[in-house]
């Protein structure tokens, strides 16, 4: 009887045989070299791998069988035991590995804070990660040895303190269960504790110390908690991402990343220019009553307040020195507020310019670089379950939201097969095309529409006592806001999109020529044709106002199109139709959200306090649209994945929101004359004049400030600096782009040599195969030959 037969890499050891390979092409040229060498051995001694002894009583025909399907590769039990013992199949890491490695770190840390030291454990590898020159190539148990590193590590675990044993359990790479088990046993007894606590000759002060940074930990994890509660979009991002896919979680992204731009633009306004006027307030005017209609119209009580440009001083503000050794050059303190106005108003431009281009490039980079979806499929299956989740309601959502990923990816996949005939895509262009030249006429009469009514409002101004007059101009522009998507929808219908992501796109352009349309005569009614009518006024005041009108009026009609729109039209499909809930229009309402953001950035130098509107309106629109979204629509009917829409979004707000606000302030504080009445410019014949004064004023201080004045001539008003600066910022951009693209090149040639790595590892497979079957043969074909010399021998013999 043969003996059977296991399989052992017969390569010595080395030093470096406690550190695993950290490439990939030490791991491609170890199998290179154990092929290389196993290959010498056969042609020496004529076999490829050794034989160890095992169990006498099996059959040497054990080794002959091969396991697997019949159609595809099929491999002896020796090939099996290599492919067992493979790093991949025991997921990087072996638990018995993890123990050992953790075992030595005890150890270590032990020496460093004591002298005591234990000597290592010597037959166990401490390589993190199972190296295939380290593995018995044999499916032995391994409980015990696994059980006896276990018990070392517990051991060397309780000579650990408190903090250190925690620190170590917490970056172990195994289960919860086995931390558990390994946490419960590596605790001490408090009568143990004690005795070895006085043994060590810890005092009551190191315990009292330990105990408050204990509690102190605590607290800033419960204050974490607290703030981190106190966000509206902690809980419900994750539930609409999982009933309604990204789609529209983008829109609510979105709105999240405005509200940290409006908080961004306030604080240093309030800052620098409203807590400073508010502490020194101007005379007192006669202020009228409120009637509560301010609300809407942004006058009466409040206009002479901080609310407006027209409540600023023109002066230096100055607070007495209140000490006896001040000289008499040193009895103020001066705070030049028209200088101060500008360079706030400048400044907090230029940093939300700075964070808006940041984001952009780093969501263009994130989307763009890993919104691939090629080979993500698999991930998501297997690798998206947290297992930390022990919550039932915190399960559901992370299963719904699974859910909805993968609709999304197979929907994805789908439409990139599907195709459409010439004759298809021909009748298809031409709808688009005619679609498209109505929804243009459509925008072009509304912005026609925006500018005649506007001359009726300069023609026939509103008196005192009728200030809701004031009302028409937003309201009608409010009206066109809301009617014309739903024209441009029902538009839509026509031209039956193949991808939905296509779909969205086409609404969001055309509802976005709207906006822009209305946007710019509504410009050019602000600072063509006010300021000529209000030249004895406030005119700064006025506009102000108006853009608090626009505004509120926005916020209200979008109120009513989520509680009374969304609402009567879920009703009439599903009372009278017997449909389904309708969808959320994404491109309306991100474009309505543009619009909004796009009005607070041209309202800024004449409202400071517009972006603190801005925020509680986003904060309460946040509410009412996560509300109608669950009560009133469904999750769309055709999923798409939104890889790209958060930077679609950010660069519609970027370019053509963030850039026309731009230039429309730079006009303003560049170009027309403020007011002679009121506001901190009164006695300038433009905004930009006081930098001027400053420099001349520091020019006569002294000759150490002609510096500033050399700056003020090249610099601020020597346009080549200005279009150097742009061309640097589009020479950024352009460079960012590129190096995403090389980036995205770079991943995928990372994908394909990864792919080739596994093909690698198969054809190294089947010739480890291939080299035991030759063996094998050989073997038997020896054993053949000894029964035939044997049978001849014997008949000889007779």
């Amino acid at each position: 009887m043969a003996q059977s037969q296991t399989l052992v890499l017969n390569v010595p050891e080395t030093p470096e045989d406690h550190d695993s390979p950290c490439e990939e092409s030490e791991v491609h040229d170890s199998f290179h070299q154990l092929i290389q060498e196993q290959s010498l051995r056969v042609a020496e001694e004529g076999l490829e791998l050794l034989q160890v002894a095992g169990d006498p009583g099996a059959s040497a025909s054990a080794h002959q069988v091969l396991l697997g399907d019949s159609s595809g590769p099929v491999y002896s039990t020796a090939t099996l035991s290599i492919l067992a013992s493979m790093p991949s199949r025991t997921i990087g890491r072996s638990r018995g590995a993890i123990l050992s490695q953790y075992y030595n770190r005890t150890i270590q840390l032990r020496r460093r804070s004591s002298r005591s030291s234990r000597p290592p454990l010597g037959p166990v590898v401490c390589s993190a990660r199972p190296s295939l020159r380290l593995y018995d190539l044999e499916l032995d148990p391994a409980a015990l040895q696994e059980e006896e590193k276990r018990s070392l590590l517990v051991k060397e675990l309780q000579g650990l303190s408190a903090a250190q044993r925690d620190h170590m359990l917490r970056g172990m790479p195994v289960s919860l269960q086995e931390k558990r088990f390994l946490r419960e046993k590596s605790r001490i007894p408090r009568g143990k504790q004690r005795a070895r606590q006085g043994r060590d000759g810890l005092c009551c002060c190191s315990q009292l110390r330990y105990t408050c940074a204990l509690a102190l930990h605590n607290l800033g994890l419960v204050l974490l908690t607290c703030l981190h509660a106190l966000k509206p979009w902690r809980y419900a991002l994750k539930q609409i991402g999982g009933q309604f896919g990204s789609s529209v979680l983008s829109y609510f992204l979105f709105l999240k990343t405005l509200l940290l731009f409006n908080a961004l633009l306030l604080l240093p306004l309030v800052a620098f220019l409203v807590a400073v006027q508010a502490a020194f307030p101007p005379e007192a005017r006669p202020v009228p009553a409120c009637t509560g209609l301010e609300l809407l119209t942004g006058g009466g009580c409040f206009t002479h307040t901080v609310m407006y440009y027209g409540y600023y001083r023109n002066t230096t503000l100055s607070v007495p020195c209140g000490s006896p050794q001040c000289g008499p050059g040193a009895g103020t303190l001066p705070y030049n507020m028209p200088l101060a106005y500008l360079f706030t108003v400048g400044a907090a431009f230029f940093l939300t310019c700075f964070t808006l281009v940041y984001s952009m490039s780093h969501a263009f980079g994130e989307s763009y670089r890993v919104g691939s979806t090629k080979g993500v499929h698999a991930i998501t299956v297997f690798c998206s379950w947290d297992y930390k989740v022990t919550q039932r309601w915190a399960s559901r959502l992370q299963r719904d939201n699974i859910r909805t990923q993968l609709k999304e990816l197979l929907a994805e996949w789908q439409l990139r097969r599907a195709s459409r005939s010439v004759c298809g895509r021909l009748r298809q262009a031409t709808v688009l095309a005619v679609v498209w030249l109505l929804c243009l006429g459509a925008a072009m009469g509304c912005a026609v529409a925006v500018l005649a009514f506007s001359e009726v409002t300069i023609q026939s101004p509103v008196v005192a006592g009728q200030e809701a007059g004031l009302l028409v101009l937003p309201l009608g522009v409010s009206l066109l806001n809301l009617g014309a998507p739903y024209l441009f929808r029902g538009l839509a219908t026509l031209e039956q999109h193949d991808s939905p992501v296509l779909e969205v796109y086409m609404a969001i352009c055309r509802n976005l020529v709207l906006k822009m349309a209305i946007l710019g005569v509504l410009c050019y009614h602000w600072l063509g044709r006010r300021v000529a009518t209000l030249q004895g006024g406030c005119w700064e005041d006025f506009v102000g106002q108006e853009l608090y009108r626009f505004l509120v009026m926005d916020f209200v009609f979008a109120l009513l199109d989520s509680l009374l729109g969304e609402l009567g039209w879920r009703l009439i499909l599903e009372k009278k139709l017997r449909r389904r809930k309708p969808e959320f229009d994404i491109a309306k309402n991100v474009l309505d959200l543009i619009y909004g953001q796009t009005l607070t950035w041209l309202g800024v130098l004449f409202s400071p306090l517009l972006p603190a509107v801005q925020i509680l309106r986003l904060l309460v629109l946040f509410q009412v649209k996560k509300a109608s979204l669950l009560a009133n629509c469904q999750a769309p009917r055709r999923p798409w994945l939104a890889s790209h829409m958060s930077t679609v979004f950010l660069t519609l707000l970027c370019f053509p929101s963030f850039l026309g606000a731009a230039v429309f302030l730079c006009y303003a504080v560049w170009q027309v004359k403020p007011s002679d009445t009121c506001g901190p410019f009164r006695t300038l014949r433009t905004m930009y004049e006081a930098g001027t004064v400053w420099v001349r004023h520091l020019e006569q201080a002294g000759p150490g400030a002609q510096w500033l004045s050399w700056l003020r001539r090249y610099l601020v008003e020597n346009t080549f600096f200005l279009f150097l600066a742009s061309a640097l910022l589009m020479a950024v951009i352009y460079l960012n782009i590129q190096v995403v693209k090389g980036q995205r090149k770079v991943i995928c040639l990372l994908k394909e040599q990864i792919r080739n790595e596994g093909e690698d590892k198969i054809f190294l497979i089947n010739r480890l195969h291939a080299v035991y079957e030759r063996k094998e043969r050989s073997r038997v074909g020896r054993a053949v030959e000894a029964e035939t010399a044997a049978l001849v021998t014997d008949a000889g013999d007779r």
